[in-house]
């Protein structure tokens, strides 16, 4: 059993042409052969080559190793318009496999052979002696006139005629790998009515979380570079500044070191701000130094409570 890829059965080889009275059958007995298309060459057994040679009058070239064809013969051939059809089916299937017939005109094998391979320009048969079984191949002549597809992950392929139809429309169709999902519908691989839908709905809602996050993000961003506002009731430091230089008569006096005292008098200069109290309700005065009734004593005592009632430091004017 042959274990390259691409392999064959070669079921039987024909040839027409034009003139000819019925087929001449050039291989009857099935062989395997494998198609490699890094050769231009048909390795056959010898016997099949020895009817080739009978049917389009080639001889072999022992010097070249291969049938080299003249001008002559070569325009004998092409008015012949000889056709040679390869019937071949699935080599691991034996005799019971269904075959497919693959048709190669004589332009087929009309090839030219140039330097390297040749040292002057010349027309050759592509047809080559096979050493052993292991040889038979079909090469590029094959290919030339067959459709090849071959599919290495399910281990598949097929070979078929090629069309030469005139103008014919090009339908070109992708072989999906088994482990895309799409793969898993089917052969035509389409897409079920549920699944569009649960894949539009799966993506409008990604959509929705997006728009949502983004959102939030920026209601975020936004609060952060806002300055922090102050509860009802609370003043800002400059308010609480101006109160505190403020005397009541409900308030009572502190005793202070006279060293170390940092009074909340407001000292007689001509310069200092005049504090705003309120919204107006409370006339506001401004005070002098003057206003102080009492002087520190010698002994920097300074009652703040005489009986019952409350003496101010310093008394506001009327």
């Amino acid at each position: 059993m042959d274990i390259r890829d691409l392999t064959v059965n070669i079921n039987e080889i024909s040839r027409t042409c034009e003139g000819c009275i019925g087929k001449d059958v050039l291989l009857t007995d099935s062989i395997s052969a494998f198609i490699d298309s890094t050769i231009p060459y048909l390795y056959l057994p010898l016997p099949v080559c020895k009817r080739f040679e009978s049917a389009f009058g080639i001889e072999w070239n022992e010097s070249v190793q291969g049938y080299l064809v003249n001008d002559t013969l070569h325009e004998k051939l092409t008015n012949q318009n000889s056709n040679v059809t390869f019937t071949i089916s699935n080599s691991s299937l034996g005799s019971s496999a269904p075959s497919v017939d693959i048709t190669l005109p004589y332009a087929a094998f009309d090839l030219i052979a140039e330097p390297p391979l040749m040292r002057n320009r010349s027309r050759y048969f592509p047809l080559m002696r096979a050493a052993n079984d292991s040889q038979y191949t079909l090469g590029r002549t094959f290919l030339q006139e067959a459709y090849l597809i071959a599919d290495y992950e399910r281990r598949e392929f097929s070979v078929s005629q090629c069309s030469w139809t005139e103008n014919s429309p090009q339908e070109l169709i992708a072989i999906q790998s088994p482990d895309n999902p799409a793969a898993l519908l089917g052969e035509k691989h389409h897409m079920s009515p549920a699944t569009i839908a649960g894949t539009v709905i799966g993506s409008i809602m990604v959509a929705v979380a997006l728009s949502l996050a983004t959102w939030i993000v920026q209601v975020r961003r936004r609060r952060a570079k806002q300055p922090l506002k102050l509860k009802s009731g609370e003043s800002n430091s400059e308010e609480r500044a101006e109160t505190s230089a403020e005397l009541t008569t409900t308030e009572k006096a502190v005793e202070v070191d006279g060293a170390s005292f940092r009074g909340h008098e407001i000292d007689g200069v001509a310069g200092h701000r005049r504090p705003e109290l309120g919204d107006g309700s409370v006339a506001g005065q401004e005070l002098a130094a003057a206003i102080c009734s009492r002087e520190l004593e010698a002994s920097h005592a300074w009652p703040t409570e005489i009986g019952d009632k409350v003496v101010a430091a310093c008394e506001l004017p009327a």
